[in-house]
């Protein structure tokens, strides 16, 4: 009988994050390609190898893998990462799925091959941990709100200026303008148009949770309700999938989680974190609506909450905070 529980983090970068304004996963649009190697760095060992420091935003505020590596700190959770394209390789151990850094949507993310393997060997890593009862599988690709979007729109759903964003000022007519025109030059066929939208991370998570037996949480906001959609084309069902976020994404004015996931047709939750009482400025700033997700912070959050309660964790996040300010 399996059981446990497993967190995969998921990377990968497109160069949709180098627009200037799309994103605040970085201190810089240039930085945003060395967030994901970075995340799961930090994540694994508490320091990163590939850029000095975590990744912040531009006005310093932190990755929210310090929210998920102190989750990780009270759950014992044993933790895995897949290179789904990062243009920059992690230095920690991880899995490689064979794809490539997605390319600007509306020159074409990649090519429908690339598509292809990356969802098989997403399929083949999923069956190959089925052994435990549930999967949590986060993501870091900075740009991937926009992505989503595209993705989703290209399924034809009515995704148009309805996900989120790092920033509590959405920059959504850049990404609509952005979207519009990828989707204008996107291919008809649906295989095709898919691997012309999306981005590596977004495939891998479908392939994984597809050859995954046991139960799939999607930890993340309207991204993951993207790769839940994808799933649902790829394989006709979401039964046993999830998308777990933060109470910021759902609370998001600028956005539509719940709307999006009632049209793409899965059950959804969300964790309730106030980092308000928080000793740091930088970690109150999530309740003004800076960052909100990533790096499986809502599922992750929940899980920690649920074991050993909420004051536990905010110790556990400030604890981590200060040790990363000294």
């Amino acid at each position: 009988m399996r059981e446990g529980k497993l967190f995969v983090l998921v990377i990968g970068t497109t160069d949709v994050s180098l627009v200037p304004g799309i994103t605040l996963a970085g201190a810089t649009p240039e930085l945003t390609h060395f967030t994901p190697a970075a995340d799961a760095e930090y994540l694994l060992t508490g320091e990163t190898r590939s850029l000095r420091g975590v990744p912040i935003t531009p006005s310093g505020l932190p990755t929210p893998a310090l929210i998920s590596r102190a989750s990780l700190s009270l759950l014992k959770l044993p933790t895995l990462i897949a290179n789904a394209g990062s243009r920059i390789a992690p230095r920690i151990p991880y899995v490689e799925l064979g794809g490539s850094h997605g390319r600007d949507i509306r020159r074409g993310a990649m090519e429908t091959g690339t598509m292809e393997i990356l969802l098989k060997r997403g399929k083949e890593l999923g069956s190959s941990l089925s052994s435990v009862e549930e999967i949590i599988i986060g993501e870091s690709i900075p740009g991937g709100t926009t992505t989503a979007m595209a993705t989703l729109l290209g399924l034809g759903y009515d995704a148009l200026g309805k996900v989120s964003s790092t920033a509590p000022n959405n920059p959504m007519e850049l990404k609509e303008k952005l979207v519009l025109d990828a989707v204008k030059t996107a291919p008809k066929a649906i295989e095709s148009r898919i691997a012309w939208l999306a981005d590596p991370v977004l495939i891998a998570v479908a392939g994984i949770s597809i050859g995954f037996l046991g139960r799939k949480v999607l930890a993340g906001g309207t991204q993951m309700l993207a790769a839940a959609a994808l799933i649902k084309n790829f394989a006709g069902t979401l039964e046993k999938v999830e998308v777990r976020t933060t109470k910021w994404v759902v609370e998001d004015h600028t956005a539509d989680f719940q709307g999006l996931a009632t049209q793409v047709g899965v059950k959804t939750s969300y964790a309730s974190l106030n980092l308000s009482k928080s000793r740091f400025p930088g970690l109150r700033a999530y309740e003004e609506g800076y960052v909100k997700e990533g790096v499986g912070a809502g599922a992750l959050s929940l899980e920690a909450m649920s074991a050993h309660g909420e004051e536990t964790l905010l110790k556990a996040i400030d604890r981590e905070y200060e040790r990363l300010l000294h």
